[in-house]
């Protein structure tokens, strides 16, 4: 074989491989709790998330790659959510992880996204702490697509204090990491008005009488109960104070419009009202769109999102983390972390159109008066008047 020969067999040889390699899809792992009660939240967020990874695919994918979900169910179990995370890192190689819904998985699991220097958007999990974790370290690659629970906290309680003018107020909370540090935010929130819960109640995930709960802040004197919790023990507080005759209202954290909750409550939910970044109202074209193409997709009973919020913010989390992909030129972790921090591109998301997200201290994409109040009303949740 003559030089020149070998020389053209080395060429294509090479190329052939780069071009191997350039087609080798970008992953991107998906976790959430896609069984049990926080099931609604997981399978609406993945749904979201695979509709955006569609579109983008479909019109040629990022850096001339297709993207590849890797899905993972951590059923909402912290040591399950370790392991996840371990395996998208350390086997699949994923360059990024989008989901956690529930807080203490992620407080749990994304440590080690941390330390391998990997993006992760939390686009359900509202637990202030969550992208303060590692905020005393010099790079934090943890970032938020929900609204953080001292956003919601403080909803909460303007609702019921500057509003509705109220001033005896208890708190339902579950006794998860999420529970117990929403509750936390609501105390705070409270205490800034002065004012102290005139009753603080802690119950247990599938707990399902909350009588004795309800029979202290009823005598208590609450003139509304403040939540945090997740749709089945949200339901059983509902017909609980059905069941005591007691009606006053029931204000609490976005998880109030997941659809176990509306479900199993039926009538005893009607009038609920919760902090929410997105509603099912096709109120703009591109959210039109949105609902449109998530219901022609996914099907699900009457056309309803088990958790619009929750689909939304997954899909706006998987086109900021495109443009933040397409900005560095790159999956490098650190380089697609300084991109989100600096993001040049103006994301035109379905909860709201996303102009310089986020900057190094500052990692949270929803910021207070993104939120608006929804309210229960036969069966759906609607804009509260």
């Amino acid at each position: 074989m003559t030089y020149k020969i070998k020389a053209l067999v080395a060429s294509a040889i090479l190329t052939w491989s780069v071009a191997g390699i350039a087609a080798e899809p970008i992953k991107i792992g998906v976790s959430g709790p896609f069984t049990g009660g926080s099931a609604p939240m997981g399978v609406s967020m993945r749904d979201g998330v695979k509709l955006a990874v569609t579109e983008i695919n479909a019109k040629g994918g990022l850096l001339g790659r297709q993207i590849q979900l890797i899905e993972r169910d951590e059923e909402a179990k912290n040591e399950r959510g370790v392991q996840v995370a371990q395996e998208l890192i350390n086997k699949e190689k994923v360059v990024a992880t989008v989901g956690f819904i529930n807080t203490g998985v992620a407080l749990a699991s994304q440590r080690f996204y941390q330390e391998a220097k990997i993006p992760v958007m939390n686009n359900v999990a509202t637990g202030t702490i969550i992208t303060k974790q590692f905020a005393d370290q010099p790079e934090n690659y943890i970032f938020r697509t929900s609204a953080n629970d001292a956003i919601q906290s403080a909803m909460i309680v303007e609702e019921a204090v500057t509003k509705h003018k109220f001033t005896k107020l208890a708190i339902l909370a579950d006794s998860t990491n999420y529970g117990q540090l929403g509750r936390e935010d609501l105390e705070k929130a409270l205490d800034k008005k002065g004012l102290k819960a005139v009753a603080i109640e802690k119950y247990n995930i599938k707990d399902v009488d909350m009588t004795a709960q309800l029979l202290k802040a009823k005598q208590a004197g609450a003139q509304a109960v403040l939540t945090y919790g997740i749709g089945p023990e949200l339901a059983q507080i509902a017909n609980g104070m059905e069941k005591l005759g007691w009606k006053v209202p029931l204000i609490g954290s976005w998880t109030l419009s997941m659809a176990n909750f509306i479900d199993n409550a039926g009538k005893n939910g009607d009038g609920t009202l919760m902090p929410q970044t997105f509603i099912q109202d096709a109120t703009t074209p591109k959210r039109k769109a949105f609902i449109d193409g998530y219901v022609k997709t996914y099907s699900p009973p009457g056309g309803r999102i088990p958790s619009p919020v929750s689909a939304a913010q997954g899909y706006d989390s998987i086109y900021i983390l495109a443009a933040a992909i397409k900005q560095a030129g790159t999956t490098d972790g650190p380089k697609v972390r300084e991109a989100l921090e600096n993001l040049n591109e103006k994301v035109d998301g379905v909860v709201t159109s996303y102009s310089k997200p986020y900057t190094k201290d500052d990692h949270e994409a929803i910021k207070m008066g993104i939120p608006v109040f929804g309210e229960v009303k036969g069966g759906r949740v609607m804009l509260a008047k």
